[in-house]
C-alpha cells in the first residue's frame, strides 16, 4: 500500500532549543545577564512580575502540599496529636497489607478495563460524528452532555438504574427473560457496572478530541489515497489511523491517569462494597487519612499511587516511538 503520509524528515527543536533559545548558542549565563542589561532590562522584569502570581500560587498550593505530604509520609498522625516520625515504617507496612494489595488490584482492574474500552468506542464514535449528515450537531451535543454533568449526580442517577428490584436494566431484562444481575451489590458485577457508568459519563470527552483530529487531516491526503484505488478500510488504516496516532496517544495517557484517580463514582456508588470489591487506591488513600484518622499510611499510599502513574506514563511515552505517527523523528 502506498504511504501518503509525509516522508520527509526535519531537524525539529530539542527541548533545551525551546527551552532555552539562542541561550543554547551562546550561553545560558550570557543570555541571562544580558536580559537584565541595557533595554532589555525593563522588559525582563516585567515578565518575571506578570509570571510571578502564577509561581506564587504553584508554589503555596502545588509545591508546599507535596512537601507536606512527603513528610507526613514519614510519620504516624492522628490529627489530634503531634506527628511522630516514624520513617519508612508506613511504606513497609503496606508489604503485609492485604487490603493494599486488593485496592491496587481494584485500581488496575478499573483502568485497565474502562480505558481501552472507553478509547476504542470514542475513536468510532467520533468516526460517525464526522460525518456530514443534517443534524449531526444535536448528536455531537447529547455525546458531550454527560461530561459536563457532576459525577455525583450521574453516579446517584446510575445507582438507581443498577437497583436489582426496581432499577431499569433489570426490567429491560426481564422484558425478555432474563434474570438480571444484583450489580453494584454483588462482588462479580460492581466493578464492571462502575466502569459502564464512568464510561458512559467520560467517552463525550475523548470523542470531542478525536473528532477534532479527524477534522484537521488534510482532505488531499485521502483524495490521493481514493485516486490510487484505496478503499475505505485502507483508508482509515493507512492514512486516518496514523495521523490520529498522536491524538490518540494523549486520550490515552490522560485518560489512564485520570482513571487511576477516580474516586467520586466509587465513593457515591459503592462505598467501596461489596466485600471491598470495588474499593480502589484512591478510595483507601480517604479512609485511612479521614475514617481511621491514620493520616501518614494515607500520605505514605498516595505517593505509592504518585509513583504508579509515573511508572506508566513512562512506559507508554517510550512505547509512543513504535505506533505514534512522528515521535521516532523527534527523537
Amino acid at each position: 500500500m502506498t504511504n501518503y503520509l509525509p516522508t520527509e524528515k526535519q531537524s525539529p527543536a530539542t527541548m533545551s532549543d525551546i527551552l532555552l533559545g539562542s541561550s543554547v548558542k551562546g550561553g545560558l549565563l550570557q543570555e541571562l545577564r544580558s536580559a537584565f542589561t541595557g533595554i532589555r532590562r525593563g522588559e525582563t522584569i516585567a515578565g518575571y512580575l506578570f509570571v510571578l502570581p502564577n509561581l506564587i500560587g504553584f508554589a503555596i498550593f502545588g509545591l508546599f502540599p507535596i512537601a507536606f505530604a512527603f513528610y507526613i509520609a514519614l510519620t504516624n498522625w492522628n490529627l489530634s496529636s503531634a506527628p511522630q516520625f516514624v520513617g519508612l515504617t508506613n511504606f513497609q507496612t503496606m508489604l503485609t497489607d492485604r487490603l493494599f494489595w486488593l485496592a491496587l488490584k481494584n485500581s488496575f482492574y478499573y483502568t485497565f478495563g474502562a480505558v481501552p474500552f472507553g478509547v476504542f468506542a470514542a475513536f468510532w464514535l467520533a468516526l460517525l460524528m464526522n460525518r456530514k449528515i443534517r443534524g449531526m450537531v444535536i448528536f455531537r451535543t447529547a455525546a458531550f452532555l454527560p461530561q459536563i454533568t457532576l459525577t455525583v449526580a450521574v453516579a446517584v442517577v446510575w445507582s438507581w438504574i443498577y437497583h436489582p428490584e426496581f432499577g431499569l436494566f433489570n426490567f429491560l431484562l426481564r422484558l425478555v427473560g432474563i434474570t438480571g444481575p444484583r450489580w453494584i451489590y454483588s462482588t462479580a458485577w460492581a466493578m464492571p457496572a462502575v466502569i459502564i457508568m464512568s464510561n458512559w459519563q467520560g467517552i463525550g470527552f475523548a470523542t470531542l478530541i478525536i473528532l477534532a483530529a479527524l477534522q484537521g487531516i488534510p482532505e488531499e491526503l485521502l483524495e490521493a489515497a481514493a485516486i490510487d484505488g484505496a478503499n475505505g478500510w485502507q483508508k482509515l488504516r493507512f492514512v486516518t489511523v496514523p495521523l490520529l496516532s498522536p491524538t490518540i496517544f494523549f486520550v490515552v495517557v490522560t485518560s489512564l491517569i485520570g482513571a487511576f484517580q477516580s474516586f467520586d463514582q466509587f465513593y457515591v456508588m459503592t462505598q467501596g462494597g461489596p466485600a471491598n470489591a470495588t474499593t480502589p487506591l484512591t478510595l483507601y488513600i480517604f479512609q485511612n487519612g479521614f475514617q481511621f484518622f491514620k493520616m501518614g499510611y494515607g500520605a505514605a499510599l498516595s505517593f505509592v499511587l504518585f509513583l504508579i502513574i509515573l511508572l506508566i506514563t513512562f512506559i507508554q511515552w517510550k512505547l509512543a516511538r513504535r505506533w505514534v505517527y512522528g515521535v521516532s523523528d523527534a527523537e
